[in-house]
Parts: C-alpha cells; structure tokens; sequence
C-alpha cells in the first residue's frame, strides 16, 4: 500500500459520536489487541488472493466451482452474508449465503426436503470445520431461494437468511413467490427445512438481528432507488421459542421517527431521537410493496441502502451504506450506523463514515459490518475501486486489515470483488470473510491477542 495511503487512512476518515463506547458494551474480552491504529501496513500476497498484515494467514476454506464434499453438485457462486457456530469437539459450522438471480452460473444445487422453489438459484451452505480449522464437511443448507443476501443469527443457534429481491412467481421464471426471511439450522438443515417465514414480511430483506433478551425481530431493507427501504420490527406470538418458533405469526411494525422522513437528513453523531413504529398493513405485499403501502398521518421513515444489522449489547444496530441527493435522498453521506435502544425507545445516530468525494477513502459505502472479540469493529467495504476489510479501534482509529488483490477484471481494467460476511469463530481467534467474486471464503489467523 503506498505510503500517502497510509497517511489518509492513519487520519482517521470516520467521524464517531461521544457515544461510541456503547456500540462496544458486552463484548468478549479475548481477541485482537490493536494498537496504534491497527497492525500495519499490508504485505502483498505472493498467490494474489489476499493481502494482510506482516504475521497474519489465511486458509483458503472453498472456492466457488470447486465440488462440495457432499456430493451434492459444485461451490456455488456469489458468497455473501455469513455466520459462525459452535461444532463438536472445538470446530465450528459457517453458513454462508449464496446471493444468486437467476442469471447465476453456479446455482445451489436443488437438493430434496431443502428446495423452496427449484427455479430460483440461491440459498445457503454449510461448512464445518475441526478444532484446527480444516475443512471437513461442506453441503446444502437451503436451496431454491433467490438473492440471498444477509441474514443473522437467533439466540438458538439457526440462522436466519433473507431473499434481497420482492419478485412474484411470475417474474422471470420464478415458480413462487420470493423476498422473504428462512430459518436454516446449520447442524441439522432438514430439520428447518425450506420454509417461508411470512409473518416477517414479504420484501427486499438485507440482514436481521433478534433481541435475544426479548426475542424481537429487527429487519432491514435494502432498496436504493426511492421510495427507499424501512427499518421494521417483528413481534412474534412465541418469542425466543426456538427453532421454528417464528412460524407461529406475530405482528410487523415499521420504524416512525417524528418529524424525518429520510434518516439521511442527520449528519451530526450523537444525535438522538425518540422513535414510534407503525403497524404494517399488509406484510404479505399482496397488492402493494410494504414501503409504499399507507402507513396512516405522517407516514413512516425511509432510508437509503438499509444493509447491515445485528445486536450488540443492549440494542440493535443498523447500517445505511450510501445516501446520494441525486438519487433522491434527501442528503449525501457515504455510511451510517444507527443503534436503536429499545427499552428508552430511541434512536441514535453513532457512526457516520466519509468522506464521500473519494471512493477509496475507509469506509465508502460499509455493507456487512460485525463486532471484533477486541470490542472495535470489522467493516467489509462494498465500492468502487479496491475493496478491503477495514477495522475500527474501540477509539475510533480506522487500519486496514485486508485486501482483496484477487483480480476479477484485466490488467488494464482491474476489478476486485467486495467483502462480505465477516465473522469471527466463537473463541474469536479467527476471522471469516466472503471474497463475493468469484466467490472465496477465507480463515484469517495470525497475532490477534
């Protein structure tokens, strides 16, 4: 990395409220010890895969096209959201998203008991790994979904994948309806099977995060061009009833912050506002999407490019890429992070990245966001340019913890995929990430503590 680059990254071009120690609160203590604003500068890497720091490595644990050790067909393509499970004796299971249209070359293979619908391309699989991190196990988890982009874990130990598209059975070949959120079990798939949870709504799902003291459900939803996405919550019949639990029903309400229509129009960090949420009338978007549906006196509150969310602490937090004026938001900005405080029923805004008027500057356009065992934060990058996985200090610092210098373009037009899924296994001792293309997951071991 050229030095002026470490330079600009060295100054720190994310702007923190007050407050930021709360994103950090109840966090585990083991883990990475950054100091001085991270671990230095990258070392290339010989095989052009990806590039890290001086004493760290990585595992190629699956490449898309490779055969899965089930059997069942090849890696398929586009890997995206992820999450980390305990296994037996010290391993640990990763379900991995697979965010195919039905353009996708490499499609999950329709497996039996595990397909929602076979014209659909997307879905999830599962690798497990031994206490040293071997791959040993790699299969199917969910089949026959589409654009399965993020998701989350629940308290439960399943994860919880979401279709990032609303198009009908009739919409290009699909034989049933799509956009909403499935329960994967990543021990046992077949238990959970393929079915729709459609009480948490029918829409353009980006990630989830369930309150694992109260067994909410919070769901972003990632629609870029106006009217933009909602931020909801879900109250289920059977809260924190386990595997299965959440296709009892319950009621989705969408997020009313009195008096802003578009969150973009805050700027300032620490700003704070008390929060309404408004019964959505037709989860099911039978007839109308659920953000243009008629939400009663002063509507609900929309923001652009609603992606990462997950619960930390005492809250939930919620990440909004991008914000452009001209594209119909009401203010630019290049990254938000929001937390929600549902017992004062307040939003604050806690991280605004920037600057937007250089795309290679940290943290243009975050996507997938997770808390580090160190209590900082791990940023997968999703624009133009190079893409890297960023780190936030628990002071603020911004470094550079990887590159991705896999080269999907030419040498006279270079293209690099974006992160995704950023994870770390339960002893915190290992970092997972998604290269999206052409499709890599990576462990990423070194000197952490």
């Amino acid at each position: 990395m050229p030095l002026d680059r470490r330079r600009v990254l060295a100054g720190g071009a994310v702007a923190f409220s007050g407050a930021l120690g709360a994103l950090f609160a109840g966090s585990p203590s083991a883990g990475p010890q950054a100091t001085g604003g991270g671990y230095g500068p990258l070392v290339p890497d010989p095989h052009g895969l990806l590039d890290l720091p001086e004493g760290f490595g990585y595992r190629l644990l699956s490449r898309a096209g490779d055969t899965l050790r089930s059997g069942e067909g090849r890696v398929p393509a586009n890997c995206d959201g992820m999450a980390a499970f305990r296994a037996g004796r010290g391993g640990v299971r990763l379900v991995r998203n697979h965010e195919n249209r039905l353009t996708a070359a490499l499609r999950v293979p329709a497996v039996s008991g595990l397909t929602y619908d076979p014209a659909a391309l997307g879905g999830c699989t599962v690798l497990t790994l031994d206490a040293r991190g071997a791959v040993f196990g790699e299969r199917v988890g969910i089949a026959g979904t589409a654009v399965n982009c993020a998701g989350g874990r629940t308290p439960w130990n399943t994860w919880l994948t979401c279709e990032e598209t609303e198009d009908r059975a009739s919409a290009g070949g699909y034989a049933r309806d799509h956009g909403y959120v499935f329960e994967v079990d990543p021990a046992d798939p077949r238990r959970t099977g393929a079915v729709p949870l459609t009480a948490l709504g029918r829409f353009a799902h980006e990630a989830v995060a369930v309150d694992p003291y109260r067994g909410i459900v919070y769901e972003t939803e990632d629609a870029f061009i106006k009217p933009f996405g909602l931020f909801y919550r879900f109250l289920p019949r059977r809260p924190l009833g386990g595997t299965g639990s959440l296709r009892a029903g319950g009621e989705l309400q969408a997020l009313r912050v009195p008096g802003i229509a578009d969150l973009a129009v805050v700027q300032e960090p620490g700003a704070e506002f008390p929060v309404e949420w408004r019964p959505v009338p037709d989860p099911s978007a039978a007839r109308t999407p659920v953000r243009l549906q008629d939400f009663g006196r002063g509507g609900v509150t929309h923001a652009q490019k609603l992606e990462g969310c997950y619960w930390g602490g005492s809250g939930v937090y919620v990440v909004s890429s991008y914000a452009r004026g001209r594209e119909g938001a009401a203010a630019d900005h290049s990254g938000q992070v929001w937390f929600y405080d549902p017992l004062r029923t307040r939003i604050r805004l806690e991280v605004v990245f920037g600057p937007a008027t250089d795309v290679r500057l940290p943290g243009e356009s975050p996507d997938n966001i997770c808390l580090a065992p160190d209590g900082g934060l791990m940023v997968c990058e999703d624009g133009g340019g190079e893409q890297y996985v960023f780190g936030v200090t628990r002071h603020g610092a911004v470094y550079v913890m990887a590159r991705n210098a896999d080269n999907i373009g030419t040498a006279a037009a270079p293209e690099w995929g974006e992160f995704a899924g950023v994870t770390f296994s339960p002893d915190g001792r290992t970092m997972y990430v998604n290269a999206y293309a052409p499709g890599t997951t990576f462990a990423v071991t070194g000197p952490w503590h």
